[in-house]
């Protein structure tokens, strides 16, 4: 039997949409030859559909929108798709199984993850069972996602000995960097369980903060992943399940399982040539899922064109640079505000980068605007030395600046700040954190630099040299940099990953070597930061934990590391 996993880009809400996009894809697959097609977790709906699933009208429609699938997709293959239904009154994550022109079963996913950006006990109710759908002479076991994650759950144990064929998982498993090696280790063990092929469907796309990466597998348990679709972007990964042995014949027919009997006309006896692709290395692993989550997230919101505040530093000449590469250079703009304090060199960086792309781009000086602001708040505080409220008045100033143009023209405005500003509270609310998107809020800088100098090597060099070697600065007072504030970025963006990502604590943190003052200061910052990352745009995570959902944490908060 051959076997079709066919990852899709969904959208969120779009039914009718994603119903036409799976119909097609089948058709597809079919002609090729395939009589077993499945596709991603919840791939009719979008995934995550959110409280959309506790809208009972919007489980109708989706029930709606499955019937009439059922009478489109091939009639001579087993197709699976996932889509949420409403199940004894209650919302379920399911597969459901199409055959013959209906719906021959429906699988509902029994472990529901509840932790990082995950939040499914929220609004589905689990499945009791799981299901083997019996297709001449095969026997496929079916999970979704979570299901194949810990070998010793029910899902996994009930399957063990049952003689299958292969286990199917239709999947929406989110990108983060060193995603795919753990997740291919942690099916692997699965398919060890079961003693059986395990053939991943994983969704592609970006929805929001997350980014799917698809590359979808087949894992053999002695020899692990012996096929491979691409990695961001859209992809059918054909693959010929073996004849069923001695083994699954003469295997035990569990009562704990739900069983399917599905028979399909003989298929074709031709096999397939595994495909392998090639796992991108780590920076152009990073750089596609931030392309991806860009293009999207513009995309499925309906925007015309973006816009970038550049600065002539690196952040903003990395946000640009992914826009063009994701959107093309007419959609992208380019405005520049310099200031008093703004360097010739910065200044001409910015006009350097938009040139190198030839995207629009805009001067506009903010000198007067902030002169007449000084003249008139001057009054309230006579007598006081500038601080860092002149400072912020500045980045306000461009906000207000770069909000109006995104009013006038409609252009979603890309903030530039990284994690590490964001984690320190190095941004100024209502100023640089302005904006629509956050391209590289889940960034470390020195991640930034790394990508900067990764892109220049590959297709030319648009980021001009300057911009990356010259010290960072925010250029709201004279001969300003970073460090005056941060400790080092090497050191800030080590201590952050340890306390962030890997919920370490002071003392851990400190026994590692790090000067224990430099540590306090840094976990202080971050706490104290926590109500301004609360009002900043929504940004693409890449990380193991981001901010947001998957570090949930409170604003009122006096425990000290």
């Amino acid at each position: 039997m051959i076997a079709a996993l066919v990852q899709i880009n969904t959208t969120v809400g779009d039914l009718a949409g994603n119903a036409a996009r799976i119909v097609e894809q089948a058709a597809r697959a079919a002609e090729a030859g395939a009589q077993l097609i499945v596709f991603p977790e919840l791939a009719l709906s979008g995934y995550p559909p959110e409280d959309l699933v506790l809208k009972r009208h919007f489980l109708r429609a989706c029930e709606q929108q499955l019937e009439e699938l059922a009478g489109k997709l091939p009639r001579e293959a087993l197709v699976l798709v996932g889509c949420p239904r409403e199940i004894a009154g209650h919302p379920a994550n399911t597969a459901v199984a199409f055959a013959s022109g209906k719906i021959a079963g429906c699988y509902r996913k029994m472990a529901l993850p509840n932790y990082g950006v995950f939040d499914e006990k929220r609004v589905f109710t689990a499945g009791e069972k799981p299901m083997i759908v019996q297709v001449n002479g095969m026997r496929l076991g079916i999970h979704i996602c979570e299901d194949s994650w810990n070998s010793a759950s029910p899902a996994a144990t009930l399957l063990a000995n049952t003689g299958l064929s292969a286990l199917i998982n239709l999947s929406a498993s989110p990108y983060h960097r060193g995603k795919l090696s753990l997740r291919e280790e942690t099916l692997r063990a699965m398919a060890a369980r079961i003693r059986a092929p395990l053939l991943y469907c994983n969704l592609v796309g970006g929805q929001d903060e997350l980014v799917f990466d698809g590359a979808s597998l087949v894992l053999d348990p002695a020899r692990g992943p012996v096929a491979r679709a691409r990695s961001f972007e859209e992809d059918a990964l054909f693959f010929s399940l073996p004849e069923p042995g001695e083994s699954s014949r003469g295997a035990k027919s569990a009562q704990d399982v739900e069983w399917i009997i599905a028979d399909l006309p003989a298929g074709r006896t031709k096999s397939v040539k595994p495909r392998i692709e090639p796992a991108l290395d780590d920076l152009a692993e990073v750089y596609s899922a931030l392309k991806l989550g860009v293009r999207d997230y513009v995309e499925k919101n309906g925007f015309a064109k973006v816009v970038v505040a550049l600065s002539g530093g690196i952040d903003s000449a990395l946000v640009a640079t992914i826009a063009v590469d994701a959107l093309g250079k007419d959609r992208v703009a380019g405005v520049t505000m310099p200031s008093p304090y703004s360097s010739g060199g910065t200044i001409a960086d910015a006009g350097l980068l938009a040139k190198n792309f030839g995207i629009e781009f805009h001067t506009v000086p903010i000198r007067g605007l902030f002169e007449t602001y000084l003249a008139e708040l001057q009054p309230l505080w006579p007598d006081r030395a500038p601080d860092i409220t002149e400072e912020n008045l500045q980045a306000r100033i461009r906000g207000n600046i770069i909000m109006a143009l995104s009013n006038k023209f409609g252009w979603l405005v890309l903030t530039t700040g990284n994690k590490s500003e964001l984690a320190t509270g190095y941004c100024t609310l209502y100023g640089d954190m302005v904006g629509g998107f956050a391209v590289i809020k889940d960034v470390p800088k020195t991640l930034v630099f790394e990508l900067a100098r990764w892109r220049n090597a590959r297709g030319g060099v648009v980021i001009p040299p300057s911009t990356i070697e010259r010290p960072p600065s925010a250029e709201l007072r004279p001969d300003q940099k970073d460090s005056d504030t941060l400790p080092p970025y090497d050191v800030l963006d080590a201590i952050l990953e340890r306390y962030i990502e890997q919920d370490l604590g002071v003392d851990e943190i400190t026994a590692q070597g790090f000067d224990p003052a430099v540590v306090r200061k840094v976990i202080r910052m971050a706490d104290g930061s926590e109500y301004k990352r609360r009002q900043g745009a929504p940004g693409i995570k890449i990380t193991p934990k981001a901010f947001g959902r998957d570090r949930r944490m409170p604003i009122t908060n006096r425990y000290g590391g």
